[in-house]
């Protein structure tokens, strides 16, 4: 089954364009389900109808869904979360407070990623397309089976060695917290396959990619630059950036000069930034996005009369990969010439220019701190060093 993830700084418009999304492919024949992530749901508003939890008919191959956690929770977290309220009252706290307290914060977008796995599974549809949260979040959400997995592989057996193996003394100790039992630990070995698992499907570029859906503003475009290298660092495939709401060629208003220049601009930088990655666009239409027809007018600006569901480009404008010394950021640029490669770095911002080809990227924090140490070029792929300073 077919994936695309849109996501994107909030306010962009990412909910109308992934429901145009899910119309457009619809109407070349396809059976396509739009389920929202994010617990600030907009899908109802675009639809301009009501949506449940449970994936309902909007139009002839459109199902729509905006993710109740309840069942999730319950299905994922339920044990453990028993046990952290156990923890929370022994140390005082109410029932409902340590209730409150055992959910951690962002759990609701990640029980919401956790039902793009169950729909791989049940394979009832032929495309699913997921407005996820807004950048920040989804990215924090996409990285944790890779922060949790050292701690799984390497930590939890131990811990719940030593658990199995101190309990029975614990549990008659009342100074000390109850220790979980082993179901616990099982509960928590499962929650981490299970979002693993949305992990396989999401990082798969055969069959999921990532849209970033931008406005070329300033702020907007920084954000989506940074997302789009910690996606990289991840390895999540992103296939297309849409920039929604550009001023029409028809708006010859000198009111709107200043704007329709500050757009020319970031659109230059957004080309710069993300090429070869395809570059979709839409304009700011007179009206608001919501209701089938303005949808679909938006998908038939977006994707110009193409289909929106096959990869639109698999490969990378540039990978993060780790090193021995540091970070190497690579670039794919076939026939360029190392006396070519003008190098430097200012703060979190990179610039590479080769030739004529210019590209600056805004590198995650942690790569931040480091210096560049230099580039070369092997079989058409540009790699710059990065080390911490000596």
């Amino acid at each position: 089954m077919r994936t695309i993830l849109y996501t994107g700084k909030g306010g962009v418009g990412k909910t109308s364009v992934a429901a145009a999304t899910a119309l457009k492919a619809a109407g070349q024949g396809k059976n396509v389900l739009v389920m929202s992530t994010d617990p600030a749901h907009s899908l109802s508003d675009a639809f301009d109808a009501p949506i449940g939890p449970d994936p309902k008919k909007m139009a002839t191959g459109v199902w729509a869904q905006e993710m109740d956690h309840t069942a999730m929770i319950e299905e994922n977290w339920a044990e453990i979360q028993s046990y952290v309220s156990t923890v929370f009252e022994w140390q005082g706290a109410n029932t409902l407070a340590a209730e409150e307290l055992a959910m951690l914060p962002g759990m609701d977008e990640l029980f919401g990623l956790l039902m793009v796995r169950r729909h791989h599974q049940e394979e009832a549809y032929d495309a699913l397309v997921v407005d996820a949260a807004p950048t920040g979040e989804t990215l924090k959400l996409l990285s944790l089976p890779d922060q949790m997995n050292w701690y799984v592989e390497k930590i939890l057996p131990i811990q719940r060695r030593a658990a199995k193996l101190v309990r029975p003394f614990a549990n008659r100790a009342k100074s000390l917290p109850p220790l979980p039992e082993d179901s616990v630990f099982a509960a928590g070995q499962r929650f981490y396959e299970a979002i693993a698992g949305v992990e396989e499907i999401l990082t798969d570029r055969k069959r999921s990619s990532v849209r970033l859906v931008v406005n070329a503003e300033k702020m907007v475009v920084a954000e989506a630059r940074r997302a789009y290298t910690y996606l990289n660092l991840y390895d999540y495939g992103v296939d297309a950036v849409v920039v929604n709401r550009l001023l029409p060629d028809s708006v010859t208003d000198p009111y709107f000069s200043l704007w329709r220049e500050a757009q020319g601009r970031h659109m230059r930088s957004i080309e710069e930034s993300f090429s070869p990655i395809p570059i979709l666009t839409a304009r700011l239409f007179d009206r608001e996005m919501f209701g089938l027809e303005a949808l679909g007018a938006l998908a038939e600006d977006v994707f110009d009369g193409t289909d929106p569901l096959p990869m639109l480009f698999n490969g990378a404008a540039h990978d993060v990969i780790k090193t021995e010394g540091g970070y190497e950021v690579v670039f794919n640029l076939p026939l360029a010439e190392k006396k070519e490669v003008d190098l430097s770095k200012r703060g979190a911002e990179l610039f590479v220019r080769v030739g004529g080809y210019r590209r600056n990227i805004l590198l995650p924090d942690s790569l931040a701190r480091l210096s560049a140490a230099g580039a070369s070029i092997e079989d058409g792929r540009l790699k710059v060093r990065l080390t911490d300073v000596i």
